[in-house]
């Protein structure tokens, strides 16, 4: 399936702290994310424009969820990717990280591994750890909007950044009403021109 999400980049902790303050009645929770990222040992998956990720939540690793992506385009603060994604025993994905050769044989009880093995064809050099980072995502409910914003602090190696993400069937609808809230507020902001995982990738940020 596809995931659209409007993504906006804010400059900085004060932008951040700023939008956390206004949205603040409408928290609902949020998450401590750990993201790992996969690639066959021949590149299988970056060459087909596609990744494997595992994302654990929690600092004790309550839960894990694998998806692969492939297909990503941002353009206009909108991000389009391919996307599958399910619920993975964090038992038997936590080690997969260390030891990337583990992945494989979880293909035969999850779909997405299995994917990227038949239908991207990781091949015999089996899949290799790409490294990653941590996020820190608040979730809220903007009900006068009909709107789930998730404001982001993600640490890379090289530096932190700031964005807020709402996931929408009507990009072009929840753009402006963000937008409209960031002005209406003077909170700073611009269009994100790339995702999280090609800011880790390029080393720097955006």
């Amino acid at each position: 399936m596809e995931e659209v999400e409007v993504k906006l980049r804010l400059p900085d902790a004060a932008a951040h702290q700023a939008l956390s303050d206004v949205l603040s009645p409408y928290h609902l929770r949020t998450h401590l994310q750990e993201n790992v990222f996969f690639d066959g040992a021949a590149a299988e998956l970056s060459s087909n424009a596609a990744v494997l990720r595992l994302r654990f939540y929690g600092p004790d690793d309550s839960r894990c969820v694998a998806s692969i992506k492939a297909r990503a385009v941002i353009s206009g603060g909108i991000g389009r990717a391919e996307e599958d994604e399910e619920e993975l025993d964090p038992i038997l994905a936590r080690p997969c990280v260390a030891e990337p050769g583990r992945l494989a044989a979880l293909a035969a009880t999850s779909r997405v591994v299995r994917r990227a093995v038949e239908e991207v064809g990781v091949g015999k050099g089996g899949f290799v750890c790409l490294g990653g980072f941590r996020n820190v995502r608040a979730v809220y409910g903007w009900v006068e909007a009909g709107l789930t914003l998730e404001v982001d602090e993600t640490r890379f190696g090289f530096g932190t950044a700031n964005e807020v993400e709402c996931e929408t069937a009507e990009p072009e609808r929840a753009r402006e009403l963000l937008v409209g809230l960031l002005r209406e507020n003077g909170i700073p902001y611009a269009y994100s021109e790339a995702s999280k995982f090609a800011v880790f990738r390029a080393g720097k940020l955006n």
